[in-house]
Parts: structure tokens; sequence; C-alpha cells
């Protein structure tokens, strides 16, 4: 699991122009260790066993956002009893990953409409004003329509892309999901969405 976690992100490091500290973020939220030591002999034990994704990453720049992430409580250090030191990501520092990983998120569309319509709903306070505007933005670069104002639909399975979206902007108790087989005027959207 950890591998194909490392395998997809390390295809979406290498296809996007992520900057380095968005590399690093992504890096270690897919299991990906870095590991330092204050020896010199361990310390080429470690960059020869490390990813290539951290080779690709110049080593001063890399200590130096390492440095700052330490900073910015994004990551912690773990040593181990052979001196060893392990970067972790804290809590913080996994929802800042998470929120990059949610830039690249796509829907597979399948070949053929099974359909059904997807109908997301949401009714966010004015205190969660930014993660209102956030998810309608996600949303729509998703491939949603606007139905209403606070109701867009979209033709393909996505529920689970939604609920991540929700969690992610902390806003789940304020957003439905739902599914229809038809509603009034629906050919509107079906030629928004070529589906004839």
């Amino acid at each position: 699991m950890l591998e194909q976690n490392f395998g997809n992100i390390y295809l979406i490091y290498l296809k996007m122009k992520y900057s380095t500290k968005q590399k690093i973020l992504l890096l270690l939220s897919s299991g990906v260790v870095l590991g330092l030591s204050r020896s010199p002999k361990n310390y080429f034990k470690i960059m020869k066993g490390l990813p290539s994704a951290w080779k690709e990453i110049n080593k001063n720049r890399l200590y130096r956002v390492v440095h700052e992430f330490y900073n910015d409580r994004l990551i912690d250090y773990k040593e181990d009893k052979d001196g060893f030191v392990k970067i972790i990501l804290t809590k913080e520092g996994q929802k800042k990953a998470l929120k990059f990983k949610i830039d690249e998120m796509k829907i597979k569309k399948p070949a053929k409409w099974d359909g059904e319509w997807r109908i997301v709903i949401f009714d966010i306070p004015e205190r969660f004003k930014k993660a209102r505007e956030a998810l309608r933005r996600k949303i729509m670069d998703l491939g949603f329509r606007k139905l209403q104002e606070s109701v867009f639909i979209f033709p393909h399975e996505c529920e689970d892309e939604i609920n991540f979206i929700t969690e992610v902007f902390l806003i789940r108790p304020f957003v439905r999901f739902m599914r229809t087989k038809s509603f009034t005027n629906e050919e509107q959207i079906r030629l928004k969405f070529g589906l004839f």
C-alpha cells in the first residue's frame, strides 16, 4: 500500500510543476521517510538508500526547507537509539499536504454514463466563507455544473472525492451528496455535459 501511494505521488511529482516545498510535503505525506544523521558514515548510508525523488531535490535547499517546516511546526524529528533522525509530518503538515493533493484531484469519467446524476448541495455559514468559496471553486474545477446558487450537479461517480474535499475544508456537516435518475429541465444539463 505504501509503495503504491508513493508511486502515485511520485508520478504526480514528475508531471506537475510543484515548488520544492510542495514536493517535500507530498513525499513525506505519501509515507516516504526522510532520514538524517549527524554521523558522516551514517549520512552516506542514508543518501544511498533514499528514493530517487529525494535525490532530485537540491541538498542545501532540502535542508533549508526542512528547517523552515520545523519552525512552522509542519514536521517533527524522531531520533532512534542509533542516532538516526526521521522526519515526520505533524497534523498541520498533513493538512497542508492534503491541500496540495486536492489541487491535482481529477474525477475519472467512464466511457458510458450510468444514467445517474450526482448532486452536491451546501448551506455553509458565513463564518466559513473561505471554505465555502474553496469548495465552490474546486467542484467547478472538477467539472460540476451549477443548478442553483449552492446546488451543483455531475453525471459520474464522485462521492469519495466530495467526501475528501469536505473533510479537508472541515465543512462536512454543511454539505449533502445525493443521487437522482432525473429532474425537470434535465435536457439543458445533458447538453452541457454532452450526454445524448
